[in-house]
């Protein structure tokens, strides 16, 4: 094989970077919105010790990952080897802000107790994390692609892609053209004055736009001259070091945090390992158990950092591919958020660039592995892929629900679940299939490959799986426990002797058709 020279930039890393840089920014500007304005974290501590702790994680995890692509392309003899994306794990932001640290912040009243809780969580869910490192080239090796790819789709049609879908359409004029931008680049293969890349153009048109919204009093936009003044004169330096002292005093609501942290790890495991996978559909092998084990042990670094967040593997490493993305575009989203956070610039990004020109790129991102679930597995097993997106669908409906709810001052069963069905909201359905939904979404395309596949027995081991998660919570329940969801559980007992019985049937079937030796 001849050893081709892998480089540490490529002309396609300037469309990798614009778009992994620019999602990775988006979180970390929600994730900023949501301790300032959520949890009242002061200013101080949020830019000056929490922010600079996740941007060195995310510069760690980032710039590991390239290093990763680096090794895996001098090993093939490849220039054209992608590196995984990596960025906060999106799903975290918001449970560890409103299931753990804003309850406790209510019930409390000290930020303080709230930030403590969240860095507890995440060290035990980092642990998790990096236990399940261990064994997660053994699942992955016996876990079919369709279910792989389409629970990773699942989650990239709903929590991705949605949200970004409407806050498009509520902000048309900016959003649906820094869309038409960015989907004339990466799928038309439009090329802008100077090569300029297409998500750069994205994001410069849409704040253009903003401001002369204001400038004219269009009433769309959201920018604020006066805002960006104040944030610049608050531009400095910090640096991360160690808050050991601040997650030891939180050691006694680890109680109140293992429960869901445990159930979170294995999630993070499970979309890791998808996205290992998803990388490996797109022609770059990593180690699943290096991968995973590195999203841990980042996560850890972070939390004893002070950061209260989690690191993880990204979705949409075939679109960054597919856009000449290779090493520095992952390095240089790192070295990005770095300068970001330890410079406290984040305050000014807030204030100048609107968030709707800058979440098309995640609508192309989920439309695109939304895609590959399909492309890259057999075309019998396309029905799997539709199974494994149910959970996720209902998790996404549920989160809707809860949120429209709460909005009004209310709850599912203050509204009554009767009444909810009689108007088309099956919630307690929704509220089973949403517990534990990417680990669901996995076991129920698994069974139904394995039964295309005509492999009752295997299809049996995964419905034999499915009721031990059921039965202590991990899947089909809102915590960790013993008979969390008994019914469920038995109904996958009922299933998995079904289908060893299916297996019997056939073997019978099969003996029948033999004819006797003469």
């Amino acid at each position: 094989m001849a050893t081709q020279q892998v480089s540490w930039w490529e002309t396609g890393d300037w469309n990798g970077f614009f778009g992994l840089g620019t999602n990775v920014l988006v979180n970390l500007l929600v994730l900023t919105g949501l301790l300032k304005f959520v949890i009242g974290i002061p200013d101080e501590v949020l830019f000056g010790v929490i922010l600079p702790a996740v941007g060195l994680m995310l510069f760690l995890g980032n710039v590991y990952y390239g290093l990763m692509a680096m090794r895996l392309g001098k090993k093939e003899g490849r220039s054209d080897v992608t590196a995984l994306p990596s960025g906060p794990s999106v799903p975290h932001m918001f449970f560890v802000v409103f299931a753990i640290m804003l309850p406790i912040k209510a019930t409390t009243g000290e930020w303080q107790t709230a930030w403590q809780a969240g860095m507890v969580w995440v060290f035990v869910e980092g642990i998790v994390l990096f236990l399940s490192a261990f064994i997660a080239p053994t699942i992955r090796k016996l876990t079919p692609r369709a279910a792989l790819l389409g629970t990773l789709a699942g989650i990239s049609i709903t929590f991705i892609s949605m949200r970004p879908a409407f806050e498009i359409a509520e902000t048309p004029i900016i959003g649906f053209v820094s869309l038409a931008i960015i989907l004339a680049a990466w799928y038309g293969g439009v090329r802008y004055p100077g090569n300029a890349p297409g998500g750069l153009v994205a994001i410069a048109v849409g704040t253009l736009l903003a401001w002369l919204a204001f400038a004219f009093g269009w009433g769309f936009g959201g920018v604020n001259p006066a805002a960006v003044s104040d944030s610049i004169s608050g531009i400095g330096f910090n640096f991360a070091w160690f808050q050991l002292d601040t997650l030891w005093e939180g050691r006694g609501l680890l109680g109140l945090v293992i429960v869901t942290a445990i159930p979170f790890g294995i999630y993070d495991f499970i979309e890791a390992m998808d996205n290992v996978e998803s990388a490996s559909a797109a022609g770059d092998e990593y180690s699943v158990r290096e991968a995973v084990g590195a999203e841990g042990i980042i996560s850890l670094i972070g939390t004893l950092l002070g950061s209260p967040f989690a690191n993880a593997v990204y979705i949409g490493h075939p679109g960054w591919k597919s856009i000449g993305g290779r090493v520095g575009y992952s390095i240089a989203t790192g070295v990005m958020v770095l300068v970001l956070t330890w410079l406290a610039v984040v305050p000014l990004l807030l204030t100048v660039i609107p968030v709707v020109a800058i979440i098309p790129i995640l609508l192309y991102i989920g439309a695109l592995i939304g895609a590959q679930a399909f492309q890259a597995t057999p075309r019998s097993h396309a029905p799997a892929i539709i199974f494994a997106l149910v959970p996720n669908l209902a998790a996404w409906a549920k989160v809707q629900i809860d949120g429209a709810l709460g909005a009004a001052g209310t709850n599912a069963a203050a509204v009554g679940f009767d009444k909810m069905a009689q108007n088309g909201v099956l919630y307690q359905g929704l509220e089973v299939l949403a517990g534990g939904a990417v680990v669901t979404g996995l076991l129920w395309g698994a069974m139904v490959v394995f039964l295309i596949d005509r492999k009752p027995n295997s299809a049996g081991v995964v419905a034999l799986i499915a009721a031990v998660l059921t039965f202590f919570g991990f899947i089909h329940g809102s915590e960790v426990g013993i008979m969390v969801s008994p019914m469920v559980a038995l109904s996958y007992l009922l299933v998995t002797v079904l289908f060893f019985g299916f297996n019997k049937l056939e073997l019978s079937a099969a003996e029948a058709e033999v004819e006797p030796a003469e």
